[in-house]
């Protein structure tokens, strides 16, 4: 029972063939493949950005800061939410690759609105050489919580962006997720709506370890600025053939649909029948493959004694058993449909009902 995350679950089958098949015979190194063409004229025609750099690294934390540090300056800010992954998972990584570049959060939650968004680049100008200048804004999607942007949203943020001449950069490391829980295609969701960089995770969704940086109107300096900076951080692969089959395989028969579909129906399936159970609330409607909720402490308690694993919020197990804690189960794409009914069996052997209230069995 297993739902820590979507990076604890095993690579795709048609991911671990690719690197097979990679494996043989002779290529270039360093992004010199011809497997890598193929990978840039997919992610091209997936995104409809028949002019679109695209540049691989294997992980999602290289995509944000080295896509950061091209977009911006080490005077900026980079305007993100709170809750964003760079600004609370990545060990600082976007102010080291920025060159110090300031992250400002906007609003008190895992989402921005354009008005905030608005207000909080307005506020950065009176304070001059004094300050940090206004620099790039990053969304996530889906966000830290498991909540999405529509593409309405992303374009009014997107907006506000143009408006102040920043760029806005995409954090999608579930970006599969978010596409095939809304209507709408990878160009309505990225660049269409006024994103210029994406970081278009992989990993999270059955690949072994790569992830895509697309600049969907970068000049070839900038472009090259971005292979600069890769390879300074030393995170451009000499047998980079493995990065571009992973990709190519995860594009192929669309493999990163399938997955993302099928990790969001098992959540969606769990998440119907957990809202059954008394004193278990969503912090927010799951929309996609991860559910946020609320149960007391000794529920957490026994549920993970009882085998159970996933991520308590800023939280620990000890202390009051009646004090509300806020879990996160992810589901990937091999989650088994055994898992969740395991999982659910367990909930409601830990409680007993009197009335219409439970109380934890000792």
């Amino acid at each position: 029972m297993v739902f820590d995350s979507d990076n604890a679950g095993p690579a795709h089958p048609a991911i671990m063939q690719a690197l097979a098949a990679a494996n043989s015979g002779y290529a270039l190194p360093y992004g010199a493949d011809d497997l890598m063409d193929a990978v840039r004229s997919r992610l091209r025609e997936v995104f409809e950005a028949p002019n679109a750099e695209v540049h691989l690294v294997a992980t999602g934390t290289a995509a944000n800061a080295l896509c950061l540090a091209t977009l911006g300056q080490p005077w900026q800010a980079v305007l993100c939410t709170p809750m964003a992954h760079i600004h609370r998972d990545e060990c600082n990584a976007p102010e080291f690759f920025t060159g110090g570049a300031k992250l400002l959060p906007v609003g008190a939650a895992d989402k921005m609105t354009a008005s905030q968004l608005a207000a909080a680049l307005e506020a950065l100008e009176p304070h001059g050489v004094h300050g940090a200048q206004r620099g790039p804004v990053s969304i996530t999607q889906i966000t830290e919580l498991g909540q999405l942007y529509s593409c309405a949203e992303i374009a009014a943020i997107g907006q506000v962006a143009q408006q102040f001449a920043v760029p806005l950069h995409m954090d999608g490391a579930r970006f599969a997720n978010a596409l095939v829980a809304q209507e709408g295609t990878a160009a309505a969701m990225t660049w269409k709506a006024g994103v210029r960089a994406l970081s278009f995770g992989a990993t999270k969704n059955g690949c072994l370890g790569v992830e895509a940086v697309l600049l969907f109107d970068a000049c070839p300096a900038q472009s090259w600025e971005f292979e600069l900076r890769r390879k300074r951080a030393a995170h451009l692969f000499s047998k980079h053939r493995y990065l571009s089959a992973q990709m190519l395989a995860y594009l192929r028969d669309d493999v990163w649909l399938h997955n993302a579909r099928a990790a969001n129906a098992a959540a969606a399936r769990l998440a119907e029948r957990l809202r059954q159970l008394p004193e278990i609330d969503f912090i927010a409607e799951p929309k996609a493959n991860m559910i946020f909720f609320t149960a007391p402490r000794g529920l957490h308690q026994r549920l993970m004694a009882g085998g159970a694993q996933y991520l308590l919020w800023d939280a620990t197990l000890e202390g009051d058993r009646d004090a509300p804690l806020i879990g996160r189960l992810v589901c990937d794409w091999s989650t088994p449909r055994e898992n969740i009914d395991k999982f659910l069996a367990l909930a409601q052997r830990v409680f007993t009902t009197s009335g219409t209230a439970l109380t934890c069995q000792e």
